[in-house]
């Protein structure tokens, strides 16, 4: 009998390539979300169509009473932002079998006889996971996989019967990478985040010292290992960021290049294919969904939304940019967060031109914090002289337009989903 699987919060960059993966691995599939979004319609054209918008009990009541559910898989958010979220209460009168995402994922690896590689990290595992999507693909090798953004050259979630291995975005928010042994990991690049989850930094780089532990092997820079007070150990890799083979991977930006090293690292070591050969493939890399993803000539979108990220962006984006001058669109990922990094921001935005700030983006906020106001935050940069603070409306349109008009590259940096600066840019811009 097939397992009818609901997928609460499906629209998630965590649980809707999830939910792909079980669809193709032979699992019946259906969801909700408290919103319609680019990823529900991005579902719906990959099949997956029994969803429906507006979490309530009487929605998950009537599709249990036409197919019933055999296991509720929600998201981490989910129970943040609702602690009697209506379809949790369900699955628990209802004797229906409940868990997030990791517990469902650990029994697709153990029914399919798949090894993980996880890629984890604070910055740079989207774009580390697509580079290993994409090596794999270059060498027609099998491979399963979950990932956060879209891609040119595949889906968000594959299943693939023949695959030996399922690479993995191993996000550490609510400790979700905590429920899985990785066959390989890679580290690729941690700094403290999730504060309502990780209260100290200790307690944060403790919880990736315990993932590297239960991991049969992992990658890391030398600047993490330092980080994380690790000890020389059989069970990982420490890579130093001057190794000269480095310098003939060719993608734009310093991070990528570091990241595409781990990439090239590990898929030699899983498929034993020549670094060179790897180091070919890296080089036609054609990125991902908002990684400075082309909204219109000259104007991008970018998922950085930490000091760490945003540094990472602006080293891609003065590269591309040559000789141009690079302006940013600046929207923080919560207030939440900006309590915590407030002081970290300094010369994050160094190169840049202009930086527009607007206020932050809102999502699982402590209603007892205070919103911090875009000038306030300006005042934290080392040179605050190239920032000022706007709000997201016409008239930031038509700055943007003027920018575009002088021939300015101009780069949206922002983590929000629905609703966000990324989806607003694509409204105003790319109709």
């Amino acid at each position: 009998m097939v397992m009818h699987i609901y997928f609460s919060g499906i629209g998630g960059a965590g649980i809707g390539p999830l939910a792909m993966v079980a669809k193709q691995a032979g699992f019946t599939v259906s969801g909700s979300d408290k919103q319609g979004s680019q990823y529900i319609d991005y579902l719906a054209k990959n099949g997956i169509t029994d969803v429906h918008i507006g979490q309530t009990e009487a929605g998950i009541s009537a599709v249990h009473a036409n197919h019933p559910i055999d296991w509720v898989v929600y998201s981490s958010a989910i129970e943040k932002e609702h602690a009697h979220h209506p379809e949790i209460n369900f699955a628990r009168s209802n004797g229906v079998k409940l868990s997030k995402r990791d517990e469902f994922l650990n029994l697709v690896l153990k029914e399919k006889n798949l090894r993980m590689v996880a890629i984890a990290g604070t910055h740079g595992k989207t774009t580390t996971t697509a580079m290993v999507v994409w090596l794999f693909k270059q060498l027609q090798t099998p491979l399963s996989y979950s990932l956060g953004a879209k891609i040119s050259f595949g889906e968000m979630g594959h299943f693939d019967y023949d695959s030996k291995y399922f690479a993995y975005e191993a996000d550490e928010f609510d400790h979700n990478f905590l429920a899985f042994h990785p066959y390989l990991s890679l580290i690729v690049g941690v700094s403290w985040d999730h504060h309502e989850i990780f209260p100290t930094r200790d307690s944060y780089q403790q919880a990736f010292r315990d993932f590297i532990k239960q991991t049969d092997w992992s990658l890391m820079w030398q600047e993490d290992y330092d980080y994380l007070g690790l000890k020389p150990s059989m069970n990982y890799s420490v890579q130093e960021g001057t190794n000269p083979e480095i310098q003939a991977i060719t993608l734009d930006g310093h991070f990528n290049r570091l990241d595409a090293w781990l990439a090239v690292q590990a898929v030699h070591e899983l498929t034993q294919a020549p670094i060179i050969e790897l180091i070919g493939h890296i080089n036609h890399f054609p990125g991902s969904q908002r990684r400075m993803e082309p909204v219109v000539p000259g104007l991008y979108s970018d998922y950085a939304h930490t000091p760490e990220k945003i540094r990472g962006a602006m080293s891609v984006a003065l590269e591309m940019a040559k000789d141009k001058r690079v302006v940013i669109v600046y929207e923080p990922l919560t207030n939440r967060r900006q309590h915590y990094m407030i002081n970290d921001y300094k010369d994050c935005f160094k190169g840049a031109a202009q930086v527009y700030w607007i206020p932050s983006y809102l999502a699982r906020e402590d209603p007892d914090q205070r919103i911090i106001p875009p000038s306030e935050m300006i005042k934290h940069l080392d040179d605050s002289s190239i920032a000022k603070p706007m709000e997201r409306d016409d008239r930031l349109r038509q700055v943007i337009q003027k920018h575009l008009d002088a021939g300015d590259m101009v780069v949206g940096m922002a983590g929000g989903g629905g609703d966000s600066l990324d989806e607003w840019l694509h409204e105003q811009f790319n109709t």
